[in-house]
């Protein structure tokens, strides 16, 4: 049985793009291997860890549970795209690094699309509401607290 491949228009980061996809074929495998953005992570491809999300329509989603086709006529963006036009970081990527926010990196894709939204419904969330807006996100270095700060620092300069 032969599956049939699909044509979908995706705005990533501002860009137009026509992919060629088959339809339940998730959202991160598209980004990654088809238009080479490599911030979002394949972690345990089950929506559970956090580190493939990216913002939909300025929602956070996780990429490796949304098929690609779903994702047509809305905003993506990734983690390379929340730099300013001028090239300078996003506060919140600025902030992690000041912060020391990043182990390994691995969760970091998720832990800062998620703090960016969070910080777009709420400028300044309380150390729960940062855990609660954090929630999906799993880092095993034991950074919490670090990026808990960072978020903090965002919020403070808002």
């Amino acid at each position: 049985m032969q599956s049939t491949k699909s044509t979908t228009q995706l705005t990533v980061n501002g860009k137009k793009n026509s992919i060629d996809h088959h339809p339940e074929e998730p959202l991160l495998y598209v980004l990654r291997n088809q238009l080479g953005i490599n911030g979002p992570k394949y972690g345990c491809g089950l929506g559970q860890c956090g580190a493939c999300m990216v913002l939909v329509d300025g929602q956070p989603a996780l990429s490796c549970i949304v098929p690609a086709g779903s994702a047509s006529g809305k905003e993506i963006t990734t983690l390379a795209g929340l730099q300013n036009k001028d090239g300078s970081l996003h506060p919140v990527q600025q902030a992690f690094l000041e912060e020391q926010a990043a182990q390994c990196g691995y969760c970091t894709n998720g832990m800062i699309i998620s703090s960016v939204a969070l910080l777009n419904q709420n400028p300044q969330p309380s150390d729960a509401e940062i855990r609660q807006g954090l929630q999906t996100n799993l880092c095993r270095c034991g950074t919490q607290s670090r990026v808990i700060r960072a978020v903090k620092k965002v919020g403070k300069e808002i």
